[in-house]
């Protein structure tokens, strides 16, 4: 079992806990974090762009002139895409491509991306991140009393003061354990936890 510290406010030890070393302490393997966070990214994509091709466009269907004898290209009709204001030939449609990587995989990655931060000494867990008032500089500075930079902060629930005191502050990101994601695990420095949110993130992974 894997021991971690169990932190308050002001970056004291006030307890610790046992995490299961088969899930928290797996060997890291690139390729797969590469597939997950490729996948994340790629579905995050809006693939909003679209243009007409040569059914859409609006217009006669008609031959524009005879087939012979005026020296002229063989001519279709107005919508044809050789002609402006016509159709668009293999432009986007909008449509999602969506990519999926197997859901074991995503777990296994998840466990990867979450040993790595315990491996580098980079998890914290917090017995609780409780703020009397919504107040910045007062979440600024249990985040100097923890010495860190930038974090991602999982919470097990909805905390008003918290969310809106830590809404200016960049190098932060609150989170549910719900949404916990490589790429975000990836993305910060630190990985803050709050202990309540432990066991729900242990009920993703096992």
């Amino acid at each position: 079992m894997l021991s971690i510290d169990v932190l308050n406010l002001n970056g004291e030890k006030v307890g610790n806990i046992e995490l299961e070393e088969d899930k928290f302490n797996v060997p890291i393997k690139t390729d797969i974090l590469h597939s997950v966070v490729n996948m994340q990214l790629n579905n995050k994509r809006q693939f909003s762009a679209k243009v007409k091709n040569r059914s859409d466009v609006r217009g006669s269907g008609k031959k524009l002139y005879r087939q012979k004898g005026t020296g002229n290209a063989r001519p279709g009709d107005i919508k044809s895409p050789l002609r402006r204001g016509g159709g668009v030939t293999f432009g986007p449609q909008g449509y999602k491509k969506v990519y999926k990587v197997p859901k074991q995989v995503r777990k296994l990655a998840l466990q990867m991306a979450i040993s790595d931060k315990i491996r580098d000494n980079k998890l914290l867990v917090l017995e609780s991140f409780e703020l009397p008032e919504i107040k910045t500089k007062a979440f600024v500075q249990v985040i100097k009393n923890l010495n860190i930079e930038s974090a991602l902060i999982v919470m097990d629930r909805d905390n008003k003061n918290l969310n809106f005191s830590s809404k200016n502050f960049q190098p932060v990101k609150l989170i549910k354990s719900q949404g916990l994601n490589v790429y975000d695990i990836l993305m910060y420095q630190h990985l803050i936890v709050l202990q309540p949110a432990i066991e729900q993130i242990k009920e993703r992974v096992i």
